[in-house]
């Protein structure tokens, strides 16, 4: 008999489809069970949302299982970012800083001198503004790109507030006191937002609300030129629109 025949009289089995070697791969996959989460009370869910809030870069996690030497290195550091990047400077570094430096006091001291005639401060009082906090920040401060110092729309409402209750002419050293006793408590408590990382609030302003600051702001400030611009002498004490244009039409007779 030829091998043929005898191949024939002895088939081999027929192979399953392709589709139903797929399937039986799949029913033969184990199956894992996953665990629910632990069940948290009302109390844990809060304060994990907090400190997701609050702390979400988990700033004490840098002092877990160091010993104590480290750990009061990591703190001053985090105080003083200056004790982290100091060691790192270079002289290449420092002649950048040198020709940036320039070029942000050309621009910075004009403008702290005109911060401080909005505030009807004396002209001194706006140099110091412009140098005094970026070195304070240089040690303070995280942040390579940031700029420090007085803002016209804050330097313009604290004239005006001071300005209602003491005149800057008549009791020039008296005016200047409260300038500086108000700019201590602002200080401090900005400091305090900074140290209870209350920076978050920001994400609770819609966004109309910052452009109508914004706008407002910008609104508030060109019309409190008009006072020089006019040269009018007999102008309102107040920041409102209807105050400002009421002052300007009623004493056209200044107008110069």
């Amino acid at each position: 008999m030829e091998p043929n025949a005898s191949n024939n009289m002895h088939p081999s089995p027929p192979r399953p489809p392709l589709h139903d070697h797929h399937c039986l791969e799949i029913t033969t996959m184990e199956v894992h069970k996953v665990v629910p989460p632990p069940r948290r009370s009302t109390f844990q869910k809060l304060k994990t949302r907090l400190k997701e809030t609050f702390f979400p870069d988990d700033p004490l996690r840098q002092f877990k299982g160091q010993p104590l030497k480290n750990k009061l290195i990591l703190g001053a550091q985090y105080i003083f970012p200056i004790l982290e990047w100091g060691p790192n400077y270079s002289l290449k570094l420092f002649k950048s800083d040198i020709v940036s430096g320039l070029t942000i006091a050309s621009l910075a001291i004009p403008q702290g001198i005109s911060y401080a005639k909005l505030a009807n401060l004396p002209p001194i009082v706006g140099l110091y503004s412009s140098f005094v906090p970026p070195l304070v920040y240089a040690a303070l401060g995280s942040s390579r790109d940031l700029a420090v110092g007085p803002v016209s729309i804050a330097s313009l409402i604290l004239g005006s507030m001071l300005r209602q209750e003491v005149s800057p002419t008549k009791d020039p050293v008296l005016f200047l006191q409260l300038a500086f006793t108000s700019t201590f408590f602002a200080g401090l408590f900005q400091a305090s937002l900074g140290l209870f990382r209350l920076g978050v609030i920001i994400d609770f302003l819609s966004k109309a609300t910052l452009i109508g600051f914004m706008a407002g702001a910008a609104i508030i400030v060109s019309l409190q030129q008009l006072k020089a611009l006019l040269g009018i002498t007999h102008f309102t004490k107040q920041m409102g629109l209807v105050p400002v244009l009421s002052s300007v039409f009623h004493n056209t007779n200044e107008v110069n």
